[in-house]
Formats: C-alpha cells, sequence, structure tokens
C-alpha cells in the first residue's frame, strides 16, 4: 500500500468485528514492523505480549480496562507494550540519566515503534485502537511482564466494524516554525 494512502487510511477504530479475529502470524508481521523503528543506542528496550484467546483477552479487558475501553475494544485482540526500565537514556557504567528525560527516552523508543506497530497493521487489513487508561499493575500480574519493565499501552487490534471520517488535522503552518 502506497505510504501516503496508508496514513491517510488509519484511525484508532472503538468497534471490531469480533467474527473475524487477529492473527498470530499478523501480530508478529506487525512486531517485526516495531522492532525496525530507530532506539536510543540501538538498546531495541522495547517489548510486546500479545493476547489472542479470546477468553483471555475477556479476562485481560474485564480485569485490566475501565469500562469505556472494554467497550471500546470488544473482539480485538490486544497487544501489551512495555520497556525495560533505567536502560534508555542511561549511562551503562554509572546508571545515571543521561539527561532530564530518564526513563522518558523509553516512553519515546516505545512510540517509535508502537508508529511502526500500527501502521504495519493497517496495511494487514487490521486497525487498532492505542489505550493508555489501564491498570499496569493487574495487567503485569496477569501476563507475567517482569518489575524490569514498564506497562506503557494495550494496543486493541482487529477488524474494524465501522468506518470513521477522519478527523480534522491541523495544518503544518498551525504547528511548525522555521528558525
Amino acid at each position: 500500500m502506497e505510504f501516503d494512502k496508508l496514513l491517510e487510511e488509519r484511525r484508532s477504530i472503538r468497534a471490531y468485528d469480533s467474527s473475524r479475529r487477529a492473527t498470530k502470524e499478523q501480530i508478529t508481521a506487525m512486531v517485526q514492523a516495531a522492532i525496525q523503528a530507530p532506539s536510543w543506542k540501538n538498546s531495541q528496550t522495547s517489548r510486546y505480549y500479545a493476547v489472542l484467546d479470546e477468553a483471555q483477552c475477556e479476562a485481560l479487558s474485564e480485569n485490566c480496562l475501565p469500562q469505556f475501553n472494554q467497550n471500546n475494544s470488544r473482539g480485538a485482540a490486544y497487544i501489551v507494550t512495555t520497556f525495560v526500565k533505567n536502560r534508555v537514556g542511561f549511562d551503562k557504567e554509572t546508571g545515571a540519566a543521561v539527561n532530564e528525560c530518564g526513563n522518558g527516552w523509553g516512553y519515546y523508543d516505545l512510540g517509535l515503534q508502537n508508529e511502526n506497530l500500527i501502521l504495519k497493521a493497517r496495511e494487514l487489513g487490521l486497525d487498532t485502537l492505542i489505550m493508555g487508561i489501564r491498570d499496569g499493575a493487574k495487567i503485569a500480574g496477569m501476563l507475567g511482564i517482569p518489575e524490569t519493565e514498564q506497562v506503557v499501552s494495550v494496543i486493541a487490534a482487529g477488524y474494524r466494524a465501522v468506518n470513521p471520517e477522519k478527523p480534522k488535522r491541523k495544518a503544518p503552518e498551525d504547528i511548525l516554525k522555521f528558525v
């Protein structure tokens, strides 16, 4: 798919066709695209936990997501995104943060990777919804995520049941300043 068309078609979808599920192969291809993104000193600290089984998706949804996110993601698979804490943006020798962002670089790198992931999903015919309102501690316990990782988001992935209009976007002149 042409890149500009891919960008135009991508939407945050809040209604999924529960009769069609994302596959292990699709999720693997999405993560393969994600790992092509740059990371701090090529440290690659982003991690992904995929939940495909319908019963497990239901359990994660009911126990770890607020009601509105449960409703918005029903029928989708889940990809929990994390990063290894205290590595990206930290000096290897001293363990000290190299600037004021500290673990913010882990969030940054994961965001770059997640963008690749959701664009690949769209190319594969899937749609996504990135959810940041979730219970990270419950998710970590449920999926066996180690304490050394920071749970960041849950990405719903599946086939859209609706075709929403594209929301209005700002123009470059609204956000760009040449200096």
